[in-house]
C-alpha cells in the first residue's frame, strides 16, 4: 500500500476515534483560575485578595449582565470575574493550544489573533491564521454572519463581530471557522471542524496574562454549545469543587463533560426546567423559595424579577444576586439562627458578616427552591472568609436581576440539556470527580 493511502486511512481513522468518542461523550478539564493549575494562580497574593476581587466583579456583572435582551443590544454582560474557570483547547492544523475563559453567560468562541492591532497583554503566543490550512473568514453574505448579533460587514467582505462588555472594553475581529481540538480527560483528542471562532485583533479586556480570550457556552448561534448541537445531544454539565476563595489553594480540578458524558443520574438527582426567553442568551431557572432551616423565605419580590424563569444560572459570577428585598429577607432570616459576633466588612462588600471563633463555625444550611427541585447549599457554599477572623454570607442584592452564582453551585454535579430543556443538580464530592 501506497503511503498515500496509509496516511489517508489513517486520518480518516483518527476522525472517526474522534467523531465517535463525541457521540459516546467526552471530559475536559476545567480550572478555577486561583488554582494551583491555573495560568493565573500568584503564589504571593493575600489568599483573601481574590474572593474581595470576585466581589466586586460579580457586582460588576449583575449590573449590566440584563443589557444583553435584545439581540441587537449595543453591549453585552460584563466580563467573567476573578472565580471563574478557565479550560485548554487548542485552533487550527496543526492545533495550536490556548488557554480560555469557559462561561455560560457569554455566546461565542473568541480569542486573540495575529497580526493584532490592539490586544491586551496575552504573555503566551497569538493564534495566527495564515498558520493555519483550515481557517476560512466567513462571508458577510452567509446566513451565519447574518444570525450573530452585532456583525458586520468589513472592507473585505468579511463578515466581523464586535462584543462591548459593560465595562467599557471590547473584542472586535474577523468572524471565521476552524477546526477547534480538545484534549479529553482519557487522554484521546476530540476535533470539531469548522466551528464558529471569533478571530479578535482588537481587544481591549483586562486578560491579561495567558488566557486567549472566552470559550461562549450560553445560548445563541455563535455559542460552542449549539454548535456542537445533535454531536452532544444538547448536553453538558460540570462539577465545581470547593474553590480556593473558599478553600484556599489547591491542584485540584474539575471537569467540563459533554454528551453521555454529561448524563447527570443515580441517587439524590433533582431537576428544574431551563426557562428560554426571546432573543436572550443566558440559561434562566425559576426559583421559588429560600429555606433556612425550617423558616421559608419566598422569592417574591417588587421588582419585575419574578415569576417563571426568575434567576440566571452563571458559571462567571462568584457570588449569589438576589433582589434587594428578597436578599433581605433571606438575610434577616440567616442572622436569626447565627449565634457568632456580627462585624462590619471593612471593605464595604457584604452586609452580614461575623467573628470566627473557630475553625468549624456553625452556619446554617440553606435551601434553594427551584421548581421541582429542592437544592441544598452547605456552609462551604453560602459564606466566604474575607480576613483570618471575619467570613461573610455570599449572597448580595443586586438590581432587577437575580444569578446563582459559581459559589453555590460548589460540589454539586450541574447538568444542562437542551433538548428536554432540564437542568439536573445531584450532591457531589467534586475533588473526587
Amino acid at each position: 500500500m501506497s503511503s498515500h493511502k496509509i496516511l489517508f486511512f489513517f486520518c480518516l481513522f483518527s476522525f472517526v476515534v474522534c467523531f465517535c468518542e463525541a457521540l459516546n461523550g467526552f471530559s475536559v478539564e476545567l480550572i478555577h483560575r486561583d488554582s494551583e493549575k491555573s495560568p493565573f494562580f500568584q503564589p504571593n497574593q493575600n489568599k483573601y485578595q481574590s474572593i474581595i476581587n470576585a466581589a466586586r466583579q460579580s457586582i460588576n456583572r449583575a449590573n449590566h449582565f440584563y443589557r444583553t435582551a435584545a439581540k441587537d443590544a449595543p453591549e453585552s454582560t460584563i466580563l467573567p470575574d476573578g472565580g471563574t474557570y478557565l479550560m485548554t483547547y487548542s485552533v487550527g492544523t496543526p492545533p495550536f493550544k490556548l488557554f480560555g475563559i469557559a462561561d455560560t453567560g457569554s455566546d461565542i468562541v473568541w480569542l486573540q489573533c495575529e497580526p493584532c492591532e490592539t490586544c491586551f497583554n496575552q504573555t503566551t503566543p497569538k493564534f495566527k491564521p495564515a498558520q493555519s490550512s483550515t481557517y476560512k473568514n466567513i462571508p458577510c453574505s452567509s446566513d451565519t454572519c447574518q444570525s450573530v448579533r452585532s456583525s458586520s460587514c468589513g472592507t473585505k467582505n468579511n463578515c466581523e463581530y464586535t462584543i462591548t462588555y459593560g465595562d467599557g472594553s471590547h473584542s472586535e475581529g474577523d468572524l471565521s471557522v476552524d477546526t477547534v481540538t480538545f484534549e479529553s480527560t482519557t487522554g484521546a483528542s476530540v476535533s470539531f471542524p469548522k466551528t464558529l471562532i471569533g478571530c479578535g485583533t482588537d481587544n481591549t479586556v483586562s486578560f491579561d496574562g495567558r488566557s486567549s480570550g472566552i470559550v461562549g457556552l450560553a445560548g445563541g448561534p455563535a455559542s460552542f454549545i449549539t454548535q456542537l448541537g445533535s454531536t452532544i445531544g444538547g448536553k453538558f454539565s460540570y462539577c465545581l469543587p470547593p474553590s480556593t476563595l473558599t478553600s484556599g489553594p489547591s491542584s485540584v480540578t474539575s471537569k467540563l463533560n459533554f454528551g453521555d458524558a454529561a448524563i447527570v443520574s443515580g441517587t439524590g438527582v433533582v431537576s428544574t426546567p431551563i426557562i428560554t426567553k426571546n432573543a436572550e442568551i443566558f440559561y434562566y431557572l425559576t426559583l421559588e423559595s429560600f429555606s433556612v432551616g425550617t423558616k421559608r423565605v419566598e422569592f417574591a419580590s417588587s421588582t419585575n424579577a419574578v415569576g417563571e424563569g426568575n434567576i440566571i444560572i452563571d458559571s462567571g459570577t462568584t457570588l449569589t444576586l438576589l433582589p434587594s428585598d428578597i436578599y433581605s429577607n433571606l438575610e434577616s432570616e440567616v442572622a436569626k439562627v447565627v449565634t457568632l459576633e456580627r462585624v462590619d466588612d471593612p471593605d464595604d462588600l457584604f452586609s452580614l458578616c461575623y467573628t470566627l471563633t473557630s475553625e468549624k463555625p456553625e452556619f446554617p444550611v440553606i435551601t434553594a427552591h427551584f421548581e421541582g427541585a429542592d437544592v441544598v447549599l452547605q456552609p462551604i457554599s453560602t459564606f466566604v472568609q474575607i480576613t483570618n477572623e471575619i467570613a461573610c454570607f455570599a449572597f448580595r442584592p443586586a438590581q432587577d436581576l437575580a444569578i446563582f452564582g459559581n459559589l453555590a453551585q460548589q460540589n454539586l454535579l450541574v447538568g444542562y440539556d437542551l433538548e428536554t430543556k432540564k437542568l439536573s443538580f445531584k450532591p457531589t464530592d467534586c475533588s473526587k470527580e
